[in-house]
């Protein structure tokens, strides 16, 4: 074996006018956004916990540092091929893309273009340079949208992972911080890079470290710590049988499922304090059990009652069997709409992991299968009213911003077991939230919220048309990627000179057209096509799209017995704008897309009411 290199190295020691490769056999980037969101939140969880708002950008010197893991490279002549580590450089170049563009048009913005890409002769080439993905971190780097339609799986997580940053990046961050988050990024954040002038030696290094000696996990160990509580050996062996199944049930999902499981459960039922988010603040319950949920359960064992063998026994083969088949039906119904519990589908969608926490939290090993999907719909439809209100309202629910919120609700329901005072709780929530999170504002589109508008209109669709007696389709409407996509459409095409007789400028055309009441979602295919059409041109397409859409033409309002019951039902302010066989050109003004928005308005006040918690179904009155 040749020589072999390790060294610790800073961000930007690492990117900074470097180059590498990745093996054609290893391209494909796999992250999710769970795994981003991780990343995010470690990265800006850590750096909070040193950082204070009358702090100086050179005190950034002073701050902790952040271990990211290692990376392995193959040094070949002129050529340096990444061997291990391409999920994270690849999904630091996304992070450092996004705080470029986050920067842009700040005057005390810290350069970071230099460690995404360089150039030479006029020629700019990526540091993490995989050709299929060339394209897409261009247009990502330049702001600029990007069709992944039959692309790479690579390309398709790239965009998806970028519009996660985005979407978990913390408001805290997003001002005054940022340049200092920046800074403690490039120089506070380390991996080790691990060298090696052969292939054959780096694979060596790469199977030694992943495959060889395999230390035992956090699981693992906690496993082996109640077991050797349990002396009397017809218990241990059927407590070793429960907890055996349930491990694998949750590796079947994924390799990630038994520690989130482990970290949920313990959170949701155990856990007494969280960390601060301030300078210095020590770790608690709530973060300990995130780092070494093992460790945290021992040194509390007096706390969770593990008092003796018998109450081990107990623990697993009572409290963990429940927990975790409730969990395993939680995650189930986060993929697939399951009647009862639609609101788990629509929260995971919103990418609400911490929905899991608050719905273990007021559940009872003694509760009967009646009361705990009672229960389960009851939180979930809350978070799902909670959630979509402060998206209405341009709130963030990113992991760090509402941590804290979870948390003191958790507690909250942890001693709540009868239903009539968890939703007693929950109303009130919403009710003294509803002085600010309410509906009374128009959203309009923009990058932050593209997602979660998608999502709603999804939403109204599918329950306009389930009202009016047609099949939902809430899971097809919501789909954003591939041949199959829905898309958001601008009822007006983007062309000013069309409504000079309206607005001033071309910006404040801009910004109307970009308001709620003149969206709609149509199929990929059918909004490129429509792209630049008129109103009197698009109306007779719209007929023949989802119930939304097609109401806006006459015919929805004739032969449609389901649908007109629904409007008398419901007294929602449905109405056509269409001209029809009199020689006028169809058209929908700027008063109409304020009418458009009250139809959406009352529609999102009956999805996501307070109301809606009382009756456990959407009000229609």
């Amino acid at each position: 074996m040749q020589e072999i290199q390790g060294k610790t190295r800073t961000v930007r020691e690492l990117l900074s006018g470097a180059k590498y490769g990745i093996d054609y056999y290893q391209r494909e980037y796999k992250w999710q956004s769970k795994q981003i969101a991780e990343l995010v939140d470690d990265l800006t969880g850590r750096f909070l916990d040193d950082y204070g708002p009358e702090d100086k950008r050179k005190d950034v010197a002073h701050y902790g540092h952040y271990f990211l893991g290692s990376i392995i490279i193959s040094q070949r002549d002129n050529e340096r091929m990444v061997v291990d580590g391409q999920q994270r450089l690849t999904s630091l170049t996304l992070l450092l893309t996004y705080l470029h563009n986050l920067q842009k048009v700040r005057e005390d913005a810290e350069p970071v273009e230099d460690l995404i890409f360089s150039k030479k002769f006029g020629e700019k080439s990526f540091n993490l340079s995989v050709p299929d993905r060339n394209n897409c971190m261009e247009a990502l780097f330049e702001g600029k949208p990007y069709d992944t339609t039959g692309k790479a799986e690579s390309v398709i997580n790239l965009m998806g992972r970028y519009q996660d940053i985005d979407e978990v990046f913390p408001d805290e961050l997003r001002e005054k911080a940022l340049p200092y988050f920046v800074d403690w990024l490039l120089e506070k954040v380390n991996l080790v890079e691990i060298t090696a002038y052969a292939d054959e030696d780096a694979y060596t290094i790469f199977e030694t470290m992943n495959d060889r000696g395999l230390s035992l996990s956090a699981t693992d160990m906690l496993k082996g710590y109640l077991l050797a509580n349990i002396e009397e050996g017809t218990q241990r062996a059927e407590a070793n049988k429960c907890i055996k199944q349930w491990l694998l049930k949750f590796q079947e999902r994924s390799r990630e499922t038994e520690a989130d499981f482990f970290k949920t459960w313990l959170r949701s039922q155990y856990a007494q304090k969280i960390r601060l988010r301030k300078k210095d603040a020590k770790p608690e319950d709530f973060d300990l059990i995130g780092t070494e949920y093992h460790r945290w359960v021992r040194s509390n064992a007096d706390l969770i009652g593990l008092t003796d063998g018998a109450a081990c026994y107990q623990w697993i083969t009572r409290d963990l069997d429940f927990y975790a088949r409730v969990y395993f039906q939680l995650l189930q119904a986060a993929k697939t709409l399951t009647p009862g519990l639609e609101s788990i589908r629509y929260n995971a969608d919103h990418g609400f992991t911490q929905q899991y926490q608050l719905l273990l939290a007021p559940l009872k090993p003694e509760d009967d299968e009646s009361t705990i999907q009672a229960k389960l719909k009851l939180v979930a439809d809350y978070i799902d009213c909670w959630l979509n209100r402060r998206l209405w309202n341009f709130k963030s629910i990113n992991y760090s911003t509402l941590q804290y919120t979870v948390f003191i609700a958790t507690l909250v329901l942890r001693g709540l077991s009868s239903l009539t005072d968890i939703r007693k709780f929950l109303m009130a929530k919403l009710l003294d939230e509803d002085k600010e999170l309410n509906f009374s504002r128009q959203p309009y589109l923009n990058n932050w919220n593209a997602k979660s508008l998608h999502r709603q209109l999804a939403r109204m669709i599918d329950w306009v048309e389930q009202q009016s007696g047609e099949p939902g389709q809430y899971s097809k409407y919501v789909v954003r990627s591939g041949k199959h996509a829905y898309e958001i459409e601008h009822i007006w095409a983007n062309h000013y000179e069309r409504h000079t007789h309206e607005f001033d400028s071309p910006g404040a055309f801009a910004g109307y057209r970009n308001r709620l009441g003149g969206l709609l979602l149509l199929p990929k295919k059918i909004n490129a096509s429509l792209n630049d059409r008129d109103y009197d041109y698009k109306v007779d397409h719209y007929v023949k799209e989802n119930l939304l859409a097609r109401s806006l033409h006459t015919m929805c309002y004739q032969n449609n017995p389901g649908f007109k019951q629904m409007v008398q039902r419901t007294g929602l302010p449905f109405r056509a704008f269409y001209k029809a066989d009199d020689g006028e050109k169809s058209i929908f003004a700027k008063d109409d897309l304020e009418k458009r928005f009250q139809l959406y308005r009352q529609i999102a006040e009956r999805l996501w009411s307070v109301e809606r918690l009382r009756n456990g179904e959407v009000v229609e009155e």
